[in-house]
């Protein structure tokens, strides 16, 4: 079966760089999801269409230069980052060590470094997103721990509100801040007990306690409106006569 090709963004304010560093990526065999000029939208797609890998450039225009969009990002995702410069000078440097970089790619771009850097980062794709498949959240009692920024974060399960689908990924809604998980909502709900949480629709699950208004097609939590889904409404409201 043929491998699936390995998805890099490149966020780039010089659309000829750009044009010229898609161009190769494309022949050295790699995906390339977009080429966005801007931080703001560099963080919108990686919602939309998460990459494996991000060619951010440093000095980007517009509100946020790259180390700004690197750190925005890692709020929610954590993939690894190359960054792509043109500025070497040792403050610089510093700043985007605290993204903590897989690489920089100084420019004019050298075409057999840039392969080399792009394969080296590549080979660690599998054993990282093997890690993270293994222990990207286990659920412990009371508490769920949650990869987040390459560390376990512990959250206690009365915390977490509600849980929201994102295509392939799961938002984790919980009273102090959000987390992104990269596993499909349906798996997060089978390790979850049963008692504190229940499915109300296709792309929402929540924790029946936090429920502050139920309405014939959907719920609040927080003044968060969720969609009730038909086929969950009986399962819902035999629960709420449980409570």
């Amino acid at each position: 079966m043929e491998k699936e090709k390995i998805r890099i963004l490149i966020v780039e304010d010089d659309m000829i760089i750009g044009a010229n560093l898609s161009l190769q990526l494309t022949n050295l065999g790699y995906e390339v999801t977009g080429l966005v000029p801007r931080g703001e939208e560099a963080l919108v797609h990686v919602q939309e269409n998460p990459p494996q890998i991000l060619l951010l450039d440093i000095n980007l225009k517009g509100k946020l230069n790259g180390i700004e969009t690197a750190k925005a990002m890692q709020k929610h995702v954590d993939i690894p980052i190359i960054y792509l410069t043109a500025n070497s000078d040792n403050a610089t440097f510093d700043k985007a060590k605290e993204t903590r970089p897989k690489a920089f790619i100084t420019k004019p771009f050298n075409t057999l470094n840039l392969q080399r850097t792009l394969a080296l980062v590549a080979q660690g794709l599998d054993s990282s997103e093997e890690l993270e498949a293994m222990a990207e959240f286990e659920v412990l009692h009371d508490r769920i721990f949650v990869r987040h920024n390459g560390k376990m974060v512990k959250l206690l399960l009365d915390d977490i509100l509600y849980l929201e689908a994102e295509r392939n990924y799961c938002k984790m809604v919980c009273i102090k801040a959000d987390y992104t998980l990269s596993s499909p909502l349906k798996t997060i709900a089978e390790k979850l007990p049963n008692s504190n949480f229940i499915r109300v629709h296709r792309s929402y699950m929540v924790n029946i306690s936090k429920l502050d208004v139920v309405a014939d097609d959907h719920l609040e939590i927080k003044r968060k409106a969720i969609p009730l889904g038909k086929g969950y409404k009986k399962s819902l409201m035999g629960r709420i006569r449980m409570i």
